[in-house]
């Protein structure tokens, strides 16, 4: 798709020059080639996960599922967009594409299903923490040591130091910021779900508008954790699409912090949480309707 959508760029010309040379035309071209580079390193992450014998990766497949054919549909989409009117034509083959991937985000688990199910594995995890900790504070002196390191964590938290570049020596030390980056997301999702487990606790599972916000900075954290491994890699090894990849893990690692920060942030926005509390009553009264509520203003 990727290789069709640059053969057009390359040999169409508009304006006296080839269209690949357009800012709005490299934009797509970069994060077609960006969202494919991080979607093949998700799934050898996976695969390396199943064959060095772990048994749970439940969660990873799940990442993988939901991002490989949201990610798939894109690239189509924006490389039929390239080849303009061309890219409907069924003798390009980019249609059939489209329609055949589809259906990836209903098969093996709807997408929207598989969010749910991120954002609650993690939660899980999150709760047993939070009721560990809960039983440590009825024990203050048997369990002072839980105890004093929470405080000194929230502390922390409180005037906004996380807990660091935790990757520094896990990444090359070109990539020393992107890791940077990704640990500071790493610290606001811990404090993000804590607060919606005080703030809802079990009954979580019912506030899907908050579920799919953790899913989609889970999913993001996950996918810079794999880019950063893979770039990692190639960095050290010398691979001659290094500095290549290194572009793109920079960028991906750079625009993926806005998307978990955005998503965090809208939890605790009290416009956006009673935006959403407004979306159901309109959806509401549609069903209701079994049709748009609104009348025609032409009067027919």
């Amino acid at each position: 798709v990727i290789q069709k959508a640059c053969e057009h760029a390359t040999a169409r010309i508009q304006f006296g020059s080839r269209i690949d040379g357009y800012g709005a035309i490299q934009e797509k071209i970069a994060r077609m080639s960006m969202i494919h580079y991080t979607t093949e390193s998700i799934a050898y992450m996976v695969a390396g996960t199943m064959d060095s014998g772990y048994e749970d990766y439940q969660l990873e497949a799940a990442i993988s599922k939901i991002f490989a054919s949201e990610a798939a549909w894109f690239v189509t989409d924006e490389a039929i967009q390239i080849l303009g009117g061309m890219g409907y034509m069924r003798s390009m083959g980019l249609e059939k594409v489209m329609r055949d991937i589809r259906i990836f985000r209903i098969f093996e688990g709807t997408n929207d299903i598989l969010r749910l199910f991120v954002a609650l594995v993690g939660i899980q995890f999150a709760g047993g923490h939070l009721r560990e900790l809960q039983s440590a504070i009825s024990n203050p002196i048997g369990n002072f040591g839980v105890v004093l390191g929470e405080v000194a964590k929230r502390g922390k938290g409180a005037i906004g130091i996380g807990t660091g570049n935790t990757l520094a020596d896990k990444v090359h030390p070109n990539l020393s910021d992107s890791a940077a980056l990704t640990c500071k997301a790493v610290d606001a999702m811990g404090q993000a779900v804590e607060k919606v487990l005080i703030k809802h606790g079990k009954g979580i599972i019912n506030e899907q508008f908050v579920l799919n916000r953790l899913a989609n900075a889970t999913i993001d954290l996950y996918a810079n954790s794999c880019v950063l491994a893979r770039c990692t890699k190639s960095l050290n090894e010398g691979v001659e699409s290094a500095h290549h990849e290194e572009m793109m893990t920079k960028v991906w690692c750079n625009e993926s912090y806005a998307r978990i920060m955005d998503n965090l942030n809208q939890l605790k926005n009290p416009e956006v949480l009673d935006n959403f509390k407004t979306m159901a009553k309109i959806s509401e009264a549609v069903c209701t309707k079994v049709a748009p509520v609104q009348g025609n203003p032409l009067g027919f």
